[in-house]
């Protein structure tokens, strides 16, 4: 039976350091593309694969995200979009637990990186796994040539996750697979980010969370996205996405 699924947690806490001044005054969802906010982009893709309800995590510059969200309800009928913002900015893990008191009750969910953009086609696919599949959670992958800047992910041939490697050093990855930022899960994903200690960068991290789950024999599953990814996190990724996404000239 398919479960049912409609409401997604966008984490969009973080500043963007790496795009410099870029983010000074504009936190990194709200940069431009294409004529509208990264967020919307985002947005617009989980609503049109289905989802109707949004719980947005902000943090740094709170007010430009939460006046977004007011907008975006009034521009899309029937979305709804709650703003909750981060006690302290101590990691996606922390980000991920300020949303909790409002997923009671949801058996599942889907969640991810509020500054990451894809090919729109690739989410009705991932919510289609996401509401049929047998998993503890689910994470979307894309092929990369060194997945160094974000998450090495293992998997065997039937795209069970076997291992999750957090930023590993450049050259050193033994697959393409990279987390992509998109994830589905339920309740469960409390228990281990209530378990969690801060790390090195005395943050609470989120991909911590997942590898104890591999670690612990929980069904972890991927699904593979394709075309267009980019986590936005440098000026020159912006200028890419922004490429990818301007609006087609319409034919004379």
């Amino acid at each position: 039976m398919a479960a049912e699924i409609n409401t997604a947690v966008l984490l969009a806490a973080g500043r963007g350091k790496r795009l410099g001044d870029l983010t000074a005054n504009t936190p990194k969802p709200i940069l431009d593309i294409a004529g509208a906010p990264l967020i919307s982009h985002i947005a617009d893709a989980l609503t049109g694969a289905g989802l109707a309800r949004f719980i947005v995590v902000t943090g740094y510059l709170s007010a430009q995200i939460e006046k977004w969200a007011k907008t975006y309800e009034r521009e899309n009928p029937g979305v709804g979009i709650i703003t909750v913002r981060q006690p302290e900015l101590n990691g996606t893990g922390g980000a991920m637990l300020a949303a909790k008191t409002h997923l009671a009750g949801h058996a599942r969910f889907v969640f991810g990186w509020g500054d990451i953009l894809m090919d729109r086609a690739n989410y009705p696919r991932f919510i289609h796994h996401a509401r049929i599949d047998e998993y503890d959670l689910m994470l979307a992958v894309n092929r990369v040539k060194d997945p160094f800047r974000g998450a090495a992910v293992y998997v065997t041939p039937h795209m069970i996750v076997e291992r999750l490697d957090e930023k590993p050093t450049p050259g050193t990855a033994q697959t393409e697979w990279n987390n992509a930022g998109l994830f589905a899960t339920g309740q469960i994903i409390f228990d281990y980010l209530a378990r969690l200690t801060p790390s090195t960068r005395g943050e609470l991290e989120l991909p911590a969370a997942i590898a104890q789950m591999i670690a612990d024999g929980r069904v972890v599953r991927a699904v593979d996205m394709r075309g267009f990814w980019s986590d936005v996190g440098t000026p020159e990724d912006l200028e890419a996405a922004r490429a990818w996404f301007k609006p087609k000239r319409k034919r004379r």
